[in-house]
C-alpha cells in the first residue's frame, strides 16, 4: 500500500513517526508525502496544549475531507487522551502512543478489507510496565538522527496530561540504546539525539536504578565519532557529579535544555513542579562553571493559573539572571482532566501580553549569546546548502552559516565573524 504520515508535536513523535515509517518499508508498503495519493493517510497526534489538539483535529478533518476512499488512521497523544472525540470524526483507525507494530497491521488490515467499520486499539496508558523497543533511524540521509530511550512520565505536574497519555517511566536498556546508536552511526548519522518523554528518568524502573549520565557516558564510549547531544532535562538532573562526568565527554554537546515554566516559587508550587528557583539557579550554575560557554535553554508557560503580575514580573526578572540562549514560550491552555484545569483561569489576552513580554526579553538574550559566540571557532555539522552558502549546527545548537561546496553531513572547523542576534556568519578553517 502507499501510505502518507502527519506528525504533530514533539520529536518524540517525531521519532515515533519515523520508526513507523520503517516498519511501513520493511513490510514491503511505500511511504509518500502526506499531499499525495495514498491508500491510508496517517495523523499522529499531540495533545499537549489546546492549540496542538485543536490542530490534530484540523488535519484529520483535511484527510478526510480530501480523500474520501482512503483509511484514515489516527494515532499519538491525542487519540490516546481522546478517543472519542477522534471517533466522531469518521476516522477509519484509531490508536494511541504504544504497540506500533500492531498498529501498522491494524493498518494492513483496514487498506486491504475497505471497510467503513472503525477499529479502535488504545489501551490503558497507565498499566504499562515494559519500554516498547522501536526501529530507530527511519528517515535516510538525514545529518542528525534521534534516539528515543524513554517513555512515560511519574511527576505529574497540574498543567500537563502527557503522563495520562504516556503512562508510568519505562526505559530502554543501555545495550539496546548502545546497539542502537551504533546502528544509527553506521548509517551516516554525525550526531544523534537523546529523547523521552522524561529523559532525567531513565534508568529508575532498571535493575540498579542507573542514572541518565550512565547512559550518556556509554553512548559517547560507543561512538566517539559522533555528536550526543541531550533532550529536555528537569533541573535537579544537574548535580556537581553529574557535571563533573559530562565535562570529560568530548562528543557530548555542550547545549543544554532545562525545562522551568516559571521563574516565580509561588507559581512553581502550584504547578506541582519539584523545584525551586534556587534549585534551578544551582543547576545554571553549575553547568556554566563546568562549560566554557554553554547554551541554556529552556521553556516558559505564562499566564498560569493565578499567576499575578508580581509574580509575572518575578520570572522575567529571574530570566533574566539567567540568560537563556534560547527559549520556547507558551500562554497556558487548560487540559481537560489535570488540576490546573479546575483552577480559576487568567483571561487569554493577559496570557498572550505575558508571552509577548517573555518573547522580547528571550530575543534580546538570544542576541546576547550570540554576541559572546561572535570570535570563537567550532566544529559545525553541516546539513544543507542555498546559493552557495551553507547552513549548520555548532555543539551549542547555534545556527551557522557560511560559504562552501560540498560540506553537507561534514563537521567543519569555523570561525564566528559575526551575528544578526538570530544566527551565526563563519568562515570555514583549513
Amino acid at each position: 500500500m502507499r501510505a502518507a504520515i502527519y506528525t504533530l508535536g514533539c520529536k518524540v513523535n517525531q521519532y515515533e513517526t519515523q520508526a513507523v515509517e520503517k516498519l511501513l518499508r520493511e513490510r514491503g508498503h511505500i511511504v509518500v508525502d502526506f499531499s499525495a495519493d495514498a491508500d491510508a493517510y496517517i495523523v499522529n497526534t499531540c495533545s499537549v496544549t489546546a492549540v496542538s489538539g485543536q490542530k490534530s483535529r484540523q488535519v484529520i478533518r483535511r484527510a478526510r475531507r480530501e480523500h474520501p476512499a482512503a483509511v484514515i488512521a489516527v494515532c499519538g497523544c491525542y487519540s490516546q487522551t481522546a478517543p472519542g472525540d477522534v471517533y466522531a470524526l469518521g476516522v477509519d483507525l484509531i490508536a494511541g502512543t504504544g504497540d506500533r507494530a500492531g498498529f501498522v497491521e491494524l493498518l494492513e488490515s483496514a487498506v486491504e478489507q475497505r471497510t467503513r467499520t472503525v477499529r479502535e486499539a488504545v489501551d490503558d496508558a497507565r498499566a504499562r510496565r515494559d519500554f516498547e523497543l522501536l526501529p530507530a533511524g527511519g528517515l535516510s540521509g538525514r545529518t542528525r538522527a534521534m534516539l528515543k530511550v524513554e517513555d512515560g512520565c511519574n511527576n505529574f505536574c497540574a498543567y500537563c496530561i502527557i503522563p495520562y497519555a504516556r503512562g508510568p517511566v519505562r526505559s530502554e536498556p543501555l545495550p539496546e540504546a548502545v546497539r542502537q546508536a551504533r546502528e544509527l552511526a553506521d548509517g551516516g548519522a554525525r550526531e544523534i539525539v537523546l529523547t523521552g518523554i522524561e529523559i532525567s528518568s531513565w534508568g529508575r524502573d532498571l535493575p540498579g536504578s542507573p542514572a541518565l549520565i550512565d547512559l550518556t557516558e556509554a553512548l559517547c564510549g560507543a561512538v566517539p565519532g559522533v555528536r550526543i547531544r541531550l533532550g529536555s532535562l528537569e533541573p535537579r538532573t544537574v548535580t556537581a557529579d553529574f557535571c563533573r562526568r559530562a565535562r570529560a565527554l568530548p562528543n557530548l554537546c555542550p547545549q543544554f535544555h532545562l525545562s522551568l515554566q516559571s521563574g516565580c516559587d509561588d507559581t512553581l508550587q502550584r504547578m506541582r513542579r519539584r523545584y525551586d528557583t534556587a534549585r534551578y539557579r544551582e543547576s545554571v550554575q553549575l553547568l556554566r562553571a563546568a562549560f566554557d560557554n554553554p547554551a541554556i535553554t529552556t521553556d516558559l508557560i505564562t499566564g498560569f493559573p493565578g499567576e499575578t503580575e508580581r509574580e509575572f514580573a518575578r520570572t522575567l526578572s529571574f530570566l533574566r539572571e539567567c540568560g537563556f540562549a534560547r527559549m520556547h514560550i507558551f500562554p497556558y491552555s487548560p487540559r481537560p482532566g489535570t488540576p490546573a484545569a479546575d483552577m480559576p483561569q487568567i483571561e487569554k489576552a493577559v496570557k498572550e501580553e505575558r508571552a509577548a513580554r517573555a518573547k522580547e526579553l528571550a530575543d534580546t538574550m538570544r542576541a546576547e549569546y550570540l554576541s559572546d559566540c561572535v570570535g570563537r571557532e567550532y566544529d559545525v555539522l553541516f546539513e544543507q546548502s542555498r546559493g552557495g552558502v551553507f547552513r549548520g549546527h555548532a555543539p551549542n545548537y547555534a545556527e551557522v552559516y557560511a560559504p562552501g561546496e560540498g560540506l553537507r553531513n561534514e563537521c567543519r572547523r569555523t570561525r564566528i565573524v559575526s551575528s544578526d542576534g538570530a544566527a551565526l556568519y563563519g568562515e570555514i578553517l583549513p
